[in-house]
């Protein structure tokens, strides 16, 4: 997925909640005993409620992580008890979570970990020179790099960067000779090898282009220039991501899961899990640990 799409969907001054149940018609009982109000009561703000016959509302109690109430403020407030917590949105706009049509869960966790390439405003990279530079930063300074001895950067974008063309494996070369040095373009069909990643993948002149998928090669026709097209990228990117361990997905999905939720998603689509993914997700979700609904296609 495109963590600039991901970031674009922010609404400004919103406050996402997750509706979590159908909305229920305002109650008119009385003072509402201890223990059994609601945990909390939102107001001060606009409150949409995608309910073409009560678009908006003007309070909404919770109660069990499911909406107990939603309509006016007077009516709201009937729910209220010793033990609820009041919300004040400050004229700031609530709004249901969003449900997320498509993207990749698994692959923004391992954004979280790589070297940002994006372009502006959602990144530093503007050419070339930049990409280098923000490698180089990150191969001081990373973990990843430290505990695998691997250098990636995710999400350049070649169309948004002064030189119009992707970098080759001579660019990369001058980022680091000696580790293996992958990127990773925005779309997650295209990438670019060092010299030394080429080589961890078996990459040389005589390798042949695979079914759906394109091994650039440099003026001789023959030689790699580092840049791979579709399945040709898909043959050789797993060769150099490292095989994290266990806890490593883990504070993966959990990073990963928090950056959905600070742009208002609570329904989440990982678009193609793959088979150590799922056991990590089923014991993920065993342990409590997802705080969003997570819709996996295991591959």
């Amino acid at each position: 997925m495109k963590t600039k799409s991901l970031l674009a969907a922010t609404l400004a001054a919103a406050l996402a909640f997750n509706i979590g149940c159908d909305q229920q018609p305002a109650t008119t009982t009385e003072a509402t005993p201890v223990g059994q109000g609601a945990d909390t009561i939102y107001l001060g703000g606009t409150i949409i409620t995608i309910n073409d016959a009560a678009p908006s509302a003007e309070a909404l109690a919770v109660k069990g992580g499911k909406i107990l109430v939603v309509g006016t403020k007077a009516d709201v407030l009937k729910t209220k008890d010793e033990a609820t917590k009041g919300v004040d949105l400050g004229g700031k706009t609530l709004i249901p979570g969003f449900v997320d049509g498509h993207s990749h869960f698994g692959g923004v966790g391992f954004q979280t970990v790589a070297a940002n390439l994006l372009s502006p405003p959602d990144g530093p990279v503007k050419n070339i020179a930049e990409l280098q530079q923000v490698m180089r930063d990150y191969m001081a300074t990373s973990s990843l790099v430290k505990a695998h001895g691997v250098v990636i950067g995710m999400n350049y974008d070649d169309s948004q960067l002064t030189e119009r063309r992707h970098p080759t494996r001579q660019d990369l070369d001058a980022i680091s000779s000696e580790l293996p040095v992958m990127v990773v373009h925005q779309s997650g069909h295209f990438g670019v090898l060092n010299s030394k990643a080429l080589a961890l993948a078996g990459v040389t002149a005589e390798s042949t282009n695979p079914s759906g998928g394109i091994i650039r090669r440099e003026a001789d026709g023959k030689t790699p220039d580092g840049v791979f097209e579709e399945n040709a990228w898909l043959a050789v990117i797993f060769k150099i991501v490292p095989k994290f361990s266990p806890e490593e997905i883990a504070a993966q999905l959990k990073a990963s899961q928090n950056i959905y939720i600070a742009n208002g998603f609570t329904t989440v689509q990982d678009g193609k899990t793959m088979a150590g993914q799922v056991t990590t997700f089923a014991a993920l979700a065993e342990a409590g640990e997802f705080k969003i609904d997570l819709v996996a296609y295991p591959d």
